[in-house]
This record gives C-alpha cells, sequence and structure tokens, in this order.
C-alpha cells in the first residue's frame, strides 16, 4: 500500500463574456462593448478585470456572429500583462444573450469546473469582487450574485404599451426594499449547474438576461455576495463620464 495522498485536481475557473450586443441606449456606431474608455475598449477592460484574479485561467470572449477577427485583433492589440495571463478565447456569438453565453460554454475545456459570466458593459469590476464570488462557489454554492443594496424606493406599475407607450403609468405596489437588491455581474457557477441551466430552461422572445435567472427556475439556490459600487453597468452616455471618473481616480491613487 503507498503511503502517498492521492492526487488532487486542482480547480479551474473561466469567464465567459457575451460580447455580442449592439448596446442601442448608447446611441449609434460601434457595439457597446467596443466603446472605449481613456481610449481603451471597454471589452479590453473587462477582459482585464476577470484575468486579474489568479484564479481565471481562461477568459473566453463572445464576439458578434460576423465578429469574431475583429474582436480577435482587438485584443491581440491589447495583450495582458503582469502575473501569469489568462489565456483569451474568441467565439462568434448568437443572436440573443442567452444563445451567446450557451455557445462560450460549449468552447470551455472539460477540465473547467467553475464558470463566471461577466457583462462586457461592466468594465471597472474589482478583483475583489471576482475573487469573492469564485470563492463562494468553491465552498459549494451553485449560483452566486454579486449585488448591492437599492437606494432608491421601488415601485411596481402596470406597464403602458403599443399605443399607450408613455403614458403616465399606475402604481400597483412598494416592495420592501430592504428585500431588495441589484445585482451585478461577473455571476458564478458550479459548470455543471450552469450547463444543465442552459440546456434544460426554454426562455422566449430576447432569451435570458440573467443566468442566475435561469438556475432559479431549475429550483436550485442562489447566493448573493457583497457586490461593488464601481461595478456598474455602462448603459447610458453618462454613464462612459461616470467610468472615466473611476479611471481618472484609480490612476491618481495608482492603482490602473
Amino acid at each position: 500500500m503507498s503511503d502517498r495522498a492521492p492526487a488532487v485536481t486542482p480547480s479551474r475557473t473561466a469567464a465567459v463574456i457575451p460580447a455580442a450586443g449592439r448596446g442601442v441606449r448608447l446611441g449609434p456606431g460601434a457595439p457597446k462593448a467596443l466603446r472605449t474608455l481613456n481610449g481603451t475598449p471597454m471589452l479590453v477592460h473587462a477582459v482585464r478585470a476577470m484575468a486579474a484574479s489568479r484564479a481565471v485561467g481562461l477568459v473566453v470572449v463572445v464576439a458578434p456572429p460576423d465578429g469574431a477577427p475583429e474582436v480577435r485583433n482587438l485584443l491581440d492589440a491589447h495583450p495582458l500583462t503582469g502575473h501569469d495571463p489568462a489565456e483569451i478565447l474568441v467565439v462568434p456569438g448568437g443572436e440573443t444573450r442567452q444563445e451567446s453565453v450557451r455557445l462560450g460554454l460549449k468552447a470551455l475545456p472539460g477540465d473547467i469546473d467553475t464558470v463566471l459570466v461577466h457583462d462586457a458593459a461592466r468594465p471597472l469590476v474589482p478583483v475583489d469582487t471576482v475573487d469573492a464570488v469564485i470563492s463562494a462557489v468553491r465552498d459549494g454554492a451553485p449560483a452566486v450574485v454579486p449585488a448591492l443594496p437599492l437606494a432608491d424606493t421601488v415601485k411596481q406599475v402596470e406597464p403602458r404599451t403599443g399605443d399607450a407607450a408613455g403614458e403616465p403609468e399606475r402604481v400597483v405596489g412598494t416592495p420592501e426594499r430592504a428585500l431588495l437588491r441589484a445585482v451585478q455581474t461577473p455571476q458564478g457557477f458550479d459548470r455543471r449547474t450552469l450547463d444543465e441551466a442552459h440546456e434544460q430552461v426554454a426562455t422566449e422572445g430576447e432569451g435570458a438576461t440573467d443566468d442566475a435567472g435561469l438556475v432559479e427556475r431549475l429550483g436550485r439556490p442562489v447566493v448573493v455576495v457583497p457586490g461593488h459600487e464601481e461595478a456598474f453597468k455602462v448603459t447610458r452616455p453618462l454613464d462612459l463620464v461616470l467610468a472615466e471618473a473611476v479611471l481618472a481616480r484609480r490612476r491618481a491613487n495608482d492603482r490602473y
């Protein structure tokens, strides 16, 4: 009998970044993920944010269906630096975010057991938040989301659609704010759980915009870890101004 302890396979983590959307709310022009912050595309910032975690060994960028070569060239022009840089893989995406995430998952090698799904439009998430999500998954949570308490009161309304769009909407309820959280990314998952969610949960229209919601529909638990105010989503022109201000503060503090 051997006195040697059995070999332990290290846990491997990959991040999937769906970046196939066009970002209509930022106006016409390049897709949202390719808009620049401090002269660098948001997508590059998002990739660097994931690769900043020593736990992340692979980042899969899901490009527009006909834009994978362009995205590959863009990332090659902004190589990663620092500690053992993560491998970067670019694959073409689908017509919806859910389809793009599914294609990103299919591109993962078999030894990946923890998966992050991160919005390219959240380019400034701190590495501590990324590490907290990964740690919670490795501690046994099948799905983990970073989130913040709400600062504003929220009203539930009867939406006005069609010819009535833009008209005043009737308030039908005021949810208790203390029970609500504003969810961010990266969301983290046990790989088998996320694969199962994408295989079994069907959605209509534009598909799922929240992968943790798919896991919820499987009946599996989802847990929340503290998010960060700098992990906001860049959606409107004013968000670009705020993101530039965050980058300026980081440069002033020698953090970036």
